[in-house]
């Protein structure tokens, strides 16, 4: 059991090992010349104009929790395209557990019509209640 793990180790003692000597070695020849404008924060080119703990609009993070959502929906529906034979032809196997040829159910494709339309309604709801108006 323990020289299972033994190549695991090595290398966890290895990436450890590294880490230590490139920041021990980055640490040792870096000059430092700390100057204010070093200092201060930098955001895309453009200077710091006030606090950084000002607040945001709802909207903000309304529209951000409907990015997250519909990035979902593309998340889940990538790997079912790619699958989407294996998953027609789950209920068309013949008896040897093979797919026969041009044989494909509609599962794959109902399964994955219902996820759509459940998000669709939900994507209508938010568009009557407002969510996406940005007045």
């Amino acid at each position: 059991m323990e020289r299972t793990y033994l190549p695991v180790l090595l290398l966890l003692g290895f990436v450890i090992l590294n880490a230590v000597l490139m920041l021990g070695l980055s640490a040792l020849t870096m000059r430092s010349r700390p100057t204010p404008i070093k200092q201060e924060a930098y955001e895309s080119g453009i200077p710091a104009l006030g606090d950084a703990r000002e607040r945001f609009s709802v909207k903000f993070y309304m529209v951000a929790v409907l990015f997250i959502i519909f990035d979902i929906e593309t998340v889940f529906m990538i790997p079912w395209g790619a699958h989407y034979r294996e998953l027609s032809c789950a209920v068309a196997v013949g008896m040897d557990g093979i797919c026969p040829p041009g044989q494909v159910s509609v599962f794959g494709l109902m399964e994955m019509l219902v996820f759509i339309v459940i998000l669709f309604v939900g994507f209508i709801y938010v568009w009557k209640k407002g969510a996406l108006q940005w007045d």
